[in-house]
């Protein structure tokens, strides 16, 4: 089997669609993506990007692998307790499709680096957990006009939106300031039930591959996702 032959044989199932076919997969295989964090968001963003064949696939995380991560960042293990996630994430990128380019960048994002950290990707997929990051990288991805697909989790209750698409709103138009630490839920207090973030960051990627393609997405819409009640709103913004 030749390397066209197991491209085909690897994506044929992405190929078979009317919407995507060969010229969608080569546009996935050119694609250049950042995922902010390889948390609870950021494990299902990452596994299914490489999966799908996006090009290259970068990573910014400066955490390591704790025990409590293992009920919901599937793409890291037990061995991997104490490991940087980033290399952990690349070991499971490595198993998983080892045709992706996958680039480690396990230095903290801060206002002195992140403008040449996202000029090199195409989109940016933030899975941060904190405020202080989500508005960094809202407001470089306006300077750059880079697309930005943001979510986020707590408990049973977590939040997708696509930012700066075509001149779509961002994160400011939204929520203009950033909450204080203390009034916002987070997981280390409010705790995440393991499934919910394989389910936001399923919709995230999802949202990329789609926007890789060119096929049509929400713009301007935040979407409410209420596993406890199972309902799902669509608000304008």
């Amino acid at each position: 089997m030749n390397q066209q032959e197991k491209i085909f044989e690897r994506y044929s199932r992405q190929i078979f669609i009317d919407e995507i076919g060969p010229a969608g997969q080569r546009k996935i295989m050119e694609a250049k993506v950042l995922v902010i964090g390889a948390g609870g968001l950021g494990s299902p963003v990452i596994s299914y990007l490489a999966a799908a064949g996006v090009g290259v696939l970068g990573l910014a995380d400066f955490d390591q692998v704790e025990l409590h991560n293992l009920n919901r960042q599937f793409i890291h293990c037990e061995a991997s307790v104490g490991e940087l996630k980033v290399n952990s994430a690349a070991n499971f990128v490595r198993n998983l499709n080892s045709q992706v380019q996958f680039i480690r960048l396990s230095e903290k994002i801060c206002n002195d680096n992140i403008d040449e950290i996202l000029s090199n990707y195409d989109i940016v997929i933030d899975g941060s957990d904190n405020f202080d990051t989500r508005y960094l990288v809202n407001d470089a991805a306006v300077r750059l006009k880079k697309t930005l697909i943001y979510g986020t989790i707590q408990s049973f209750e977590g939040q997708v939106v696509l930012f700066n698409y075509k001149g779509s709103k961002n994160l400011r138009n939204l929520f203009p300031e950033a909450p204080l630490a203390d009034e916002v839920p987070n997981c280390d207090r409010n705790g995440v039930l393991g499934p919910l973030p394989g389910i936001i960051g399923s919709m995230m990627a999802m949202l990329a591959l789609k926007v890789i393609c060119n096929l049509p997405v929400p713009t301007n819409q935040l979407t409410l996702i209420d596993t406890f009640h199972w309902k799902f709103t669509q608000i304008a913004f």
